[in-house]
């Protein structure tokens, strides 16, 4: 069993955590916020004092933390992981990061002779608690075989995209057409209620057709507030602020639209509401 290290307890970091400890590895973690720890402890991880330490015991190492600022800091820190890293580990970035700094990292890894690959998560809470994550890998192709039977503890489906942050990118690319999928149904339910159509027929017969899970996430959450939630609008936003640098020499309208309703969200101080009540918001004000 390879020893795994996982930097950042979030929502995905904690149940990727639960689940490597579920299949029998031996689980070395780190979060900045000392109380998320204390349960992982009582199932089995090791608390580490600093990322550092986390890279230096365990084989396969994951970063799942918010953003590109908090990124930077838990890998290039005094105690960070790179710190304690040598070319026999494999370094993983799962946060949903922007490209500019994928690339500058993936650069750093290689002066350095590290393996690095970038595993993009999407699932959200309950592929995180359930271990039934889909994966978006970027990296070599003899490294993810060498740690596919681990990733298995984590994943339900784990899709290859090509070299190091192949997959970053198709994560930006995935959250900008998930986020467009839900800001369009809301629209389209602004339609039905101006023609006052039955709300609840509507919204059952387009999970039926066009169905597909985000249709079936905007549905729910246009009639009830998920609670917990899986993903909230701050973080969206940040994904696709980081999509519309990796898109800003094509001219990509609908990104521009979907990045202006989330980021009105956040104006009004939704930030912390789940992903998919953006149109709830909407709706309040609009007939």
């Amino acid at each position: 069993m390879q020893k795994i290290g996982i930097v950042g307890l979030g929502i995905m970091g904690k149940g990727m955590a639960n689940n490597f400890l579920k299949k029998g590895h031996e689980v070395f973690v780190w979060n900045r916020t000392k109380s998320t720890v204390e349960n992982l402890i009582k199932n089995g991880a090791i608390e580490c004092n600093s990322p550092a330490e986390v890279s230096y015991k365990a084989d396969l190492i994951f970063e799942v933390t918010a953003s590109d600022e908090s990124s930077k800091q838990v890998w290039l820190g005094e105690n960070g992981i790179l710190a304690g890293a040598n070319s026999s580990k494999i370094l993983v970035a799962s946060a949903t990061l922007s490209v500019e700094w994928i690339d500058e990292l993936i650069q750093i890894c290689h002066r350095k002779n590290f393996e690095f690959m970038d595993i993009a998560l999407t699932g959200g809470r309950v592929g995180a608690e359930t271990g039934s994550l889909t994966l978006l890998c970027g990296g070599s192709n003899e490294n993810l075989n060498k740690i596919e039977s681990a990733l298995n503890s984590i994943a339900k489906k784990i899709f290859y995209f090509g070299k190091e942050g192949q997959g970053m990118r198709y994560k930006l690319i995935l959250n900008f057409l998930q986020a467009t999928h839900i800001v369009a149904f809301g629209q389209a339910m602004r339609i039905a209620k101006a023609q006052k159509m039955n709300l609840q027929k509507v919204a059952e017969a387009l999970a039926d057709r066009p169905g597909g899970i985000i249709t079936d996430i905007a549905q729910k959450a246009y009639f009830k507030e998920p609670n917990p939630i899986t993903f909230s609008i701050e973080w969206l936003t940040k994904d696709l602020k980081y999509a519309k640098k990796l898109a800003e020499d094509l001219n990509i309208e609908f990104l521009d639209y979907v990045l202006n309703e989330y980021k009105e969200a956040m104006e009004n101080g939704f930030g912390g509401k789940d992903w998919a009540s953006v149109n709830v918001l909407k709706k309040l004000n609009k007939t």
